[in-house]
């Protein structure tokens, strides 16, 4: 039982990492109807700009949150140069943006700061939380963090003007148009979050995975897997879906035998293609209608 619990914990550790990617897969979704394959990269490229600041001497939590901003910033621009010039092309147009963006952003990053495994430190800690074995005290920084967030961002959507108008232009792209929302600046504004939510996942996980160019591909694989479990049109869902994922993959490769860290990825792609042909539009997903 004890085992049980442990795997449990660390699964909804992982998942609060899954969740945030997750989320920013769907925040950029709604905003384009495209999957942004490139989330992985942008959240690593964050990485190194706060592992940079952090050897400069700039402390951990300065550093975190000029990354925040950094990254935010980034997305925009990434959105303006990129993406909205690419609104009206074709879908296999946008996914080739998506594909030269992920090798653009992992070739500057290895150009950069070279392809060696670096270290990345914890504001947490990884001793026992409160003296228990079961779960430590960057795992649940990780969980604390990632809860923090999603209740901030419930607050930002649901009670702050900028949170609704960016819902209504996702939701209702004409209609707010017709009420004077500049839906253009909030699918910016989505990119930009998407990214700086990206990086807090990035920044958590590096403690784990440690610090290097590809460190986010099998993150980027099981934030898609939660995102499409959880739903696509749904960030709660995506958020749920995240922490379902870290723990069916924890338990999976703890009582399925032969299951080790070299099948855990495939197992993910499988839930991902499982849940398209039983349920396409997630747990908590809904279909959109669209008048042709």
């Amino acid at each position: 039982m004890e085992l049980f619990i442990n795997q449990v914990l660390a699964g909804i550790a992982t998942g609060a990492i899954y969740a945030c990617m997750a989320l920013a897969i769907v925040m950029i979704f709604q905003a384009i109807d495209h999957l942004n394959f490139a989330q992985g990269e942008m959240a690593m490229f964050s990485t190194f700009i706060a592992w940079q600041l952090m050897q400069w001497g700039v402390p951990y939590w300065w550093a975190f949150l000029l990354t925040l901003a950094i990254s935010f910033v980034a997305g925009i621009v990434i959105e303006r140069l990129l993406f909205k010039p690419l609104a009206k092309a074709p879908i296999l147009t946008n996914v080739a943006g998506f594909i030269a963006l992920y090798a653009i952003i992992n070739s500057v990053a290895g150009l950069i700061w070279d392809f060696t495994i670096k270290q990345f430190p914890s504001p947490f800690g990884s001793s026992p939380f409160l003296g228990s074995q079961l779960i430590s005290t960057h795992q649940a920084g990780m969980i604390g963090v990632t809860i923090a967030l999603l209740i901030a961002l419930f607050f930002f959507f649901r009670f702050t003007r900028i949170g609704l108008a960016m819902r209504a232009a996702a939701t209702l792209p004409e209609s707010a148009r017709l009420v004077g929302i500049n839906t253009s600046w909030m699918i910016a504004l989505g990119w930009g979050m998407a990214s700086a939510i990206g990086a807090i996942a990035g920044i958590l996980i590096a403690p784990v995975v440690f610090l290097e160019p590809n460190m986010m591909l099998g993150i980027l694989l099981y934030g898609f897997a939660a995102a499409v479990l959880g739903g696509l049109t749904s960030p709660l869902g995506a958020v749920i879906g995240g922490f379902l994922v870290g723990v069916f993959e924890n338990l999976v490769g703890t009582y399925i035998p032969g299951v080790g860290n070299e099948l855990k990825l495939p197992i993910a792609l499988a839930l991902i293609v499982i849940v398209l042909v039983v349920k396409p539009t997630g747990l908590m997903g809904h279909t959109v209608v669209k008048r042709v």
